[in-house]
This record gives structure tokens, sequence and C-alpha cells, in this order.
């Protein structure tokens, strides 16, 4: 997937929505980061191509964004249908696979607005998990910005509301996937932690969130 490096513009947009008072120093710093980044995923994409990955294995059609009735909390970031095998033990479980893990064929934003218009061609193997143990997804949660906030204000385009109290932060950066629960929008949903996301917003909102024992779900198809 080809990435353009933002400019100035775009990181000092970034900084205000954040809260960060930065000067241009500061900030040309921060765009050499960037760009050195963007650079070595360029010398990634001209290199030798890579073996075309197997298709997702279970069907899936249209997906769509959620109106503002529907999505009160902010916390899903697209709505759909997604079912998996017969049986199993989340047979007839709704689930909402946060959205910094791929799922073919539905968009990924990871918080910002920067992954606009990118549709993965393959599901993280945690997606074929939940699938395989008879789950059905039913969308996308949102996180935070990057997954870099433990609170639930930096994630695109709106902040992530406490079901419990929309006064207050649902946690992060797992965000999205604790208020649905913790609101009864789904029975379950998949979140990533490798700082607190998972167990932060659970204990926001006032649910059971586990952080898997590490190695033991392995992290493809998703982002770090």
């Amino acid at each position: 997937m080809p990435l353009s490096p933002p400019s100035l513009e775009d990181l000092r947009a970034v900084a205000d929505r954040l809260g960060f008072s930065m000067g241009d120093a500061e900030l040309e710093d921060q765009l050499g980061v960037v760009r050195g980044a963007l650079e070595g995923i360029g010398a990634l994409d001209a290199g030798e191509e890579a073996a075309t990955p197997a298709g997702p294995r279970y069907p899936r059609g249209a997906w769509r964004k959620p109106s503002a009735a529907e999505n009160p909390l902010g916390a899903w970031q697209v709505l759909a249908e997604i079912r998996g095998a017969a049986g199993g033990p989340l047979a007839g479980r709704s689930i909402a696979i946060k959205d910094n893990i791929l799922v073919a064929g539905l968009p990924i934003e990871n918080g910002t607005p920067f992954f606009e218009g990118y549709l993965p061609p393959i599901d993280a193997t945690v997606v074929d998990r939940v699938l395989d143990a008879g789950a059905t997804i039913v969308g996308k949660s949102v996180c935070e910005f990057f997954c870099c906030s433990g609170g639930s204000h930096t994630s695109h385009p709106a902040p992530v509301r406490n079901p419990r109290n929309p006064e207050h932060v649902a946690g992060g950066s797992s965000s999205g996937s604790a208020a649905l629960v913790a609101s009864g929008a789904v029975d379950l949903a998949i979140g990533g932690d490798q700082g607190g996301s998972i167990r932060a917003p659970s204990a926001a909102c006032g649910i059971v969130g586990m952080k898997p024992t590490h190695g033991l779900v392995p992290y493809t198809g998703a982002l770090p």
C-alpha cells in the first residue's frame, strides 16, 4: 500500500488536535522521523514481490458506516455481518473487532484518517480464529489514534464515550471495544494490549477484559 508522506501542516493539524504545542523546529524533527519510516516501507514495496495471500475463508457482504442514532457512544467504526462456522464455542455470539486489526474487505482506520480508502485483502489470524469458533462479526470498533492513548479522546473522527457516563472517558486504546461490550451492543470484542490497551478501557467501563499470555495469540494481521 503506497503511503504519501505528510506535510508540515498535516503534522501541525494533528498536534493541535491532540493538544500538543509544537514549534516549527519540533515539527520538522518529527517530519524527519515519519519520512524515514515511510522510506523503509517504500524500500520493502520496491523489493521482490511477495506471494499473493489467500483470500478470506468466510463470505462477507457489504459494510456501512453507522448512523448517529446507531452510534451514540462513537464506538463503531463500521457495521457489517460476517458469519463464522456453524458451530463452536462462540456460536451465536456477536463480536466487534478493534480497528487496528485487518478484516478482509472492511476499511481499517487505526484511529486516524491516514488509511482512508484502504480495504485489506486478508483476515488477521485472530479474525480467522473467532470465525472458526462460530462467532459472528458485526462490525469494527473505534480505537485511539495509532493506539497510542490510554484515554478515549484521540480517536478519529470523535471521542469514544463511556456508556456508564457519557461525560467520562472510556479508556484506551481499545476504547470502542470496551464501550460496545459495556453498553450491550455486542457480546464480545477483540482488543489489543501492549501496555494496558485492553485492561484500561475494561476497567474504565466496568467489564472484564483479559490480556492473553504474551506470545499466545499471534499478532499477524494487526497493526502494532
